[in-house]
């Protein structure tokens, strides 16, 4: 579908306009904030995560979060609000968000938050990487067996 492509062209563009961007997946964030508890430098990793005019957060809601996952989550949000620009990119419908957090309570304060002045783009069909895979040769048909083997 493009939501990645469409996040990163947006991010390209704030760059060319001078804007500080940081893109990233959920998972590594989340594992950046984590890592940084074991040598103390959590204040610090959260303050870069903070700093960028514009943060590009692709993949949420692959997995449910854990609870230090949903509170590091919420405290990104949180800082970031009124204060910079935040693009989320997600397969899940806003409203199966909620259940990804650990707390619903947490859940429901980060997403009021980052919806309350958000703009949604909802983009539905094909992957983009499924139609621009390469064709396989005259003859052979792709089975689902050897395509999902392929990764």
């Amino acid at each position: 579908m493009g939501k990645t492509f469409l996040a990163c062209a947006l991010g390209h563009s704030a760059c060319r306009a001078g804007h500080r961007v940081r893109c990233v997946a959920v998972t590594k964030l989340l594992q950046a904030l984590h890592q940084s508890r074991a040598d103390n430098s959590f204040e610090r990793e959260l303050r870069s995560w903070l700093a960028p005019d514009l943060l590009l957060l692709d993949d949420f809601g692959l997995r449910k979060l854990a609870a230090q996952q949903s509170s590091d989550f919420y405290d990104v949000l949180l800082e970031r609000h009124r204060r910079a620009a935040t693009i989320i990119t997600s397969n899940r419908a806003v409203d199966e968000w909620v259940a990804l957090f650990d707390d619903p309570i947490l859940a429901n304060s980060t997403l009021d938050r980052f919806a309350h002045r958000a703009h949604q783009i909802v983009m539905e069909g094909p992957s983009l990487r499924t139609a621009s895979a390469p064709s396989p040769p005259k003859g052979k048909r792709r089975t689902s067996e050897s395509a999902a083997s392929r990764g």
